[in-house]
């Protein structure tokens, strides 16, 4: 039974167009246990304006989770006759084929075929409907639907980034697919742009500018380009990180002296303070059920993290191993908190198990920053640091995968946010 996929252009209206600087992605080290899948020549490939059949196959071979068997190079449809035998013989657990055909209005229909032969089920179809734009988009689509049908949890292929470049004395504030190979500008500034924060249905973008010079805190609308100003009290205006029901911010406040936790609706209204202290607290983030935040404090003495209600209260001690863990992050799940800590000097991406409070070291860089995970929480994004110049990374939450995502216009990279599944 063959499902059908619509795939319409994303509309973005972008601020500025900048040169298109994509991220060059190394990879090393691999997952235990990694799947081999055939992915052959899609036929009817040369119709459209870029390959679809490069577009999945980088997907999957960058994730670390799959091992690509050549398929040789003659094109498969998805309705031929194939001797699955053969095709474990050469190595492959799994096959995907496809054609591409002409639709109506100019558009392109893709068919697929996902034969698991390892477990010897009935091949899953999927039909795709896409325009001559959305062929990366679909690509990744596709990557998804092989990712979740082998491994049982959704693919992150067509999930976007964010990120901020600062190339001389220009800013720019990127969203971009998540292999980082369709940049686009949202905002383009000459003052710093920072924290940029996705809301949970991925239409609009939180961040602090200092366009009139000094830190005020936006949403940014990606389909409009509309900036709406949530926070611009006296001092500073930092840290938004959006409520999981995408209501309410939380945000870092000095209008009363030091560094406090406040809640605040999305439009800028209902300003609530959160924690109370006469110390530091910032960078909060809520817990995906949005019952708690996590921030960092120096209240004990030394940076750590913490945990309070997210309606006030007593706030408890989270981080207790090192002396300096900051950047607290909540995978999706639930299950995991991503932090920064220092160990010997050197600044590493930690992940804590927070059911068994055991801990891990993911990075072995010396200067990582702003940790961010996938939406299906297996990959962190973090910002790190190369030659002196800001570079974008990625770890697995297990540690076994990492990316590096290099500029090649050689501008500094930070900031990173990874953003949500795309919404049905």
């Amino acid at each position: 039974m063959f499902k059908i996929f619509r795939l319409m252009a994303t509309t973005l209206l972008l601020a500025a167009t900048a040169a298109q600087a994509q991220l060059t992605v190394e990879i090393t080290g691999a997952g235990a246990n990694r799947i081999p899948v055939a992915i052959a020549n899609f036929a009817g490939d040369g119709l459209l304006p870029q390959a679809l059949t490069g577009v999945v196959r980088a997907d999957l071979e960058r994730s670390g989770l799959f091992k690509l068997v050549d398929p040789g190079t003659t094109p498969v449809p998805e309705n031929a006759a194939i001797d699955l035998n053969q095709w474990k013989d050469r190595g492959a657990d799994a096959l995907a084929l496809a054609s591409i055909l002409p639709a109506p209005g100019g558009r392109y229909e893709v068919r697929m075929r996902l034969y698991d032969i390892a477990r010897q089920n009935k091949p899953d179809g999927m039909i795709f409907l896409f325009g001559a734009a959305t062929v990366r988009e679909t690509g990744h689509r596709i990557a998804d639907f092989i990712h979740e049908k082998l491994t049982g949890e959704r693919g992150v292929y067509s999930t976007r980034i964010a990120y901020v470049v600062k190339t001389g004395k220009s800013y720019e504030l990127k969203v971009d697919d998540a292999d980082g190979q369709n940049p686009r500008t949202a905002l383009r500034s000459s003052e710093p742009i920072i924290s940029p924060a996705w809301s949970p249905d991925g239409t609009r973008l939180a961040y602090v500018s200092f366009q009139a010079k000094k830190p005020i805190i936006y949403v940014h609308s990606l389909a409009t380009g509309t900036q709406t100003v949530v926070a611009n009290f006296k001092g500073s205006n930092s840290a938004p990180a959006w409520s999981p029901d995408g209501k309410r911010l939380a945000v870092v406040l000095t209008k009363d002296g030091s560094s406090q936790i406040y809640s605040i609706n999305a439009d800028g209204s209902g300003l609530t303070r959160v924690a109370g202290s006469t110390t530091i607290d910032t960078e909060p983030q809520f817990s995906p059920d949005g019952q708690h935040l996590y921030f960092t404090s120096d209240r004990g003495g030394s940076p750590q993290i913490y945990r309070v209600a997210a309606t006030g209260g007593t706030a408890e001690r989270v981080t207790f191993e090192g002396s300096y863990n900051v950047s607290p992050r909540l995978s999706p799940d639930g299950k995991m908190l991503a932090y920064v800590s220092r160990n010997g000097g050197r600044f590493q991406v930690t992940v804590m198990d927070l059911a068994s409070r055991q801990i891990q070291i993911l990075t072995d860089s010396s200067r990582d920053e702003s940790p961010s995970f996938a939406p299906n929480s297996r990959t962190i994004l973090y910002a790190s640091e190369v030659g002196g110049r800001g570079v974008l990374s990625a770890v697995s939450s297990d540690g076994r995968v990492k990316q590096k995502l290099s500029g090649q216009a050689g501008g500094d990279v930070r900031e990173p946010a990874w953003g949500p599944f795309n919404q049905p």
